[in-house]
């Protein structure tokens, strides 16, 4: 008989604060897994217990203690997901300051930008490469007043600094606030004395300003309290259960707000331990030697491992593909039957049964065990993940749940259970949080995860949340059996000049299906007709040119008519399910990916809808057969 998973949650009324969470799970937990990373030096994974974790954040308290910060003050880091990162997140917290996380993706100047509307004093950063290249961005314009680097600085990097901002390696740092515990192996947990006084502490403090993604303008500072980031995770974990033996591999980075909560607060409520991944192009093999229990991703990850098995399929032929089929179509009734919805076909169930043994041992658990083989449950949030995707794993028996959020409400809303999920939906709320349905479908939600405003913004405050305390998130949404569907961004319908609205997001979402297409943004409008801009994948777009007696490598190739042809009647069958008004009828294709380097992309990797426009705005001009301005 298989012995039940410990459940060892810590409530929010019994943490109070975010720094009280963490001292009542080094007291609890004090010689379990917390955290695991890799050493580059060493050539190995570390690990860390959560005695050791408490011992390395109080060198860290002790350190930024004698920086002379007030209580309020903003601290930044701009780091790889790390125990770094943790340790001086913990540290801050302790200390009442606020932490400022930033993207590494993002540009120098947003940065600089996001350091000087926040007030930052002091950042924390990983490399002296990094502060060169953002220095000179920081000069006269913030008040940082000390960078701490992971890496010792030498005399270029401190020459590369402005006059005005001390750089410091953290080594040093540390050192001078009294060193390195000896051994941390028998360093003694956080005695009671240091939990009380957490408890003490208002909860409603600010605890964080997480700056949006800034798709249309200007990132804003969102003001999160402890209660509402504490709150929040307890009520992810009444959705989704949580145990001390679950390992998380942190994929996502800790600047984005569900990476935060759900894959680094979470874990520590629930007594879990955390390994960091190294990178994307790491994955697979982190996943192998991780072997996590949980894995949290935006859709692109998902999207990128469907599509990486489905060209593996293919590529070994026929009677692989239709096995691979075969696998699919059983496993996705397979999973209909648990969900207690009526099946579409049941004809052949009486042989399903017998095939699905052998299906699974020789398609399903293959594919599985490229994830680490053992994911008890994986959850897709940040953006919409595409049904067929979501089918996909479901069907190889891999419990996904997709989740919806935002920023503001720290970050999570809504989430699929195990047993009512719809693959489809953004899920149901979350235990505490109302949802309902505004002006033009508008979806408004209210809970106490809802951020306390805008930093220095109270304008945007007020059009954000209305005097109800109804968050409007911007979102339009349809509200079924308790399921929230979103529909799309109130602001990025298209209005053709027909009349019709158009959400070009779901447009985007069924023509990404298509193997061709890397990245997709429709436009339309005030236009008689929808049009696209692609960028093409380099690999599939040469089979297409040489198919078509094209040079992959010629500009001409991709102006083709007949290239351009078959690109539309491709889209055409994607979004067949679309009424006939939302057909795309021209596009303009490239294959320069748009990047958060190239100003196109969030470092959330959303469409920056408005800079896209701008960038193509001749070729856009070409398509509804007018003449760019000269």
């Amino acid at each position: 008989m298989t012995a039940r998973p410990e459940i060892d949650v810590i409530p929010f009324s019994t943490a109070v604060t975010l720094p009280g969470l963490f001292a009542l799970r080094v007291q609890r937990s004090p010689d379990e897994p917390a955290y695991r990373q890799f050493d580059p030096v060493k050539a190995e994974w570390q690990r860390y217990t959560w005695r050791e974790t408490g011992a390395r954040v109080a060198e860290w308290k002790r350190a930024l203690d004698r920086e002379h910060l007030d209580q309020g003050d903003r601290v930044a880091v701009l780091l790889r997901n790390s125990v770094e990162w943790v340790c001086f997140d913990q540290a801050a917290l302790a200390l009442g300051l606020v932490l400022v996380p930033l993207y590494l993706s993002d540009t120098a100047d947003n940065i600089a930008y996001i350091l000087e509307d926040s007030g930052a004093r002091l950042l924390l950063i990983g490399t002296q490469g990094r502060w060169k290249t953002l220095a000179p961005h920081c000069a006269n314009r913030t008040r940082v007043e000390k960078v701490l680097c992971l890496q010792r600085p030498n005399g270029d990097a401190a020459a590369g600094s402005s006059d005005e901002i001390a750089l410091e390696g953290v080594d040093d740092w540390l050192e001078r606030a009294g060193g390195r515990t000896d051994n941390i192996t028998d360093a003694q947990p956080v005695d009671q004395a240091a939990v009380d006084k957490f408890k003490s502490t208002d909860p409603n403090q600010l605890a964080t300003l997480v700056y949006t993604s800034g798709t249309t303008g200007r990132s804003k500072g969102v003001m999160l309290s402890h209660r509402n980031i504490l709150w929040n995770t307890e009520a992810i974990l009444t959705a989704v259960s949580g145990y001390r033996s679950d390992v998380y591999l942190s994929l996502l980075p800790l600047s984005h707000m569900l990476e935060r909560t759900a894959g680094y607060y979470l874990p520590m409520m629930a007594g879990s331990s955390v390994a960091y991944a190294r990178s994307l192009k790491d994955l697979r093999e982190d996943l192998n030697t991780i072997r996590p229990r949980l894995l949290i991703g935006v859709p692109q990850v998902f999207e990128g491992m469907r599509a990486k098995a489905r060209q593996q399929v293919s590529e070994k032929g026929k009677f692989a593909s239709l096995l691979f089929d075969w696998t699919l179509e059983i496993g996705w009734q397979r999973f209909m039957a648990t969900q207690h919805r009526p099946q579409q076909e049941t004809a052949a169930a009486w042989w399903h049964g017998l095939a699905w043994p052998l299906l699974r041992r020789l398609v399903a658990d293959k594919i599985l065990e490229t994830l680490g083989g053992r994911l008890r449950i994986a959850v897709t949030g940040g953006g919409p993940l595409s049904g067929e995707a979501a089918r996909y794993f479901l069907a190889l028996g891999l419990p996904l749940v997709q989740g919806y959020g935002l920023t503001e409400a720290a970050p999570v809303l809504t989430v699929n259970r195990l047993d009512d999920n719809i693959p489809e939906s953004a899920g149901l709320p979350l235990p505490g949080v109302e949802v309902r349905l505004g002006e033009d479908d508008e979806l408004l939600a209210r809970s106490p995860g809802v951020m306390l405003g805008y930093w220095n913004r109270p304008e945007d405050t007020s059009l954000r949340i209305d005097p109800d305390g109804w968050l409007h998130t911007g979102d339009q949404a349809r509200i079924a059996g308790g399921h929230v569907f979103i529909c799309g961004r109130i602001k990025e319908i298209l209005v053709t000049s027909s009349g019709e609205k158009v959400p070009p997001a779901d447009l985007e979402m069924a023509i990404l299906q298509d193997a061709l297409i890397a990245q997709a943004m429709v436009i339309g409008e005030g236009r008689p007709h929808l049009s696209a801009i692609l960028v093409l994948n380099p690999g599939e777009w040469e089979k297409l040119a040489v198919s078509l007696g094209l040079q992959p490598g010629e500009a001409a190739s991709l102006a083709s008519s007949a290239v351009k042809n078959q690109v539309v009647n491709r889209i055409k069958a994607a979004v067949r399910g679309f009424p006939k008004y939302a057909r795309v009828r021209s596009v303009h294709l490239t294959l320069e990916p748009w990047t958060v380097e190239n100003g196109l992309l969030t470092p959330t990797l959303k469409l920056k809808r408005l800079e896209i426009n701008k960038r193509y705005a001749d070729e856009i001009t070409r398509l509804y057969g007018e003449q760019p301005a000269q």
